[in-house]
């Protein structure tokens, strides 16, 4: 399949998967690809769930997000910690929420 049929990934994502000279990807963009699939559908999957636990909880915004952070953090998330980070950043874009 030709890859500019493919779904384009944001250069935030990209940086998780660049040399840090910047010049070239450490992986095959078609695993890069996979795991932005995988990041941006959990980052959408998690917008009810972090609104109801924020309503329940009466806690702020980065509290949520907070407690969200040390769930995906586990090692049987699948999720490195780059990937983490830019979940909870996207998840935070998705819903107005401010996020460091």
């Amino acid at each position: 399949m030709d890859d500019s049929n493919q779904i384009e990934v944001p250069p935030s994502f990209l940086a998780l998967f660049t040399s840090p000279a910047g010049h070239r990807l450490l992986q095959p963009m078609k695993q890069v690809r996979e795991r932005y699939e995988l990041c941006e559908d959990l980052a959408q999957m998690l917008v009810e769930q972090a609104q109801a636990a924020r309503f329940k909880s009466g806690g702020g915004e980065r509290e949520t997000l907070a407690k969200l952070e040390v769930a995906l953090s586990d090692p049987g998330s699948g999720l490195e910690p780059g990937e983490v980070s830019w979940v909870l950043t996207r998840l935070a874009e998705i819903v107005g929420w401010s996020w460091p």
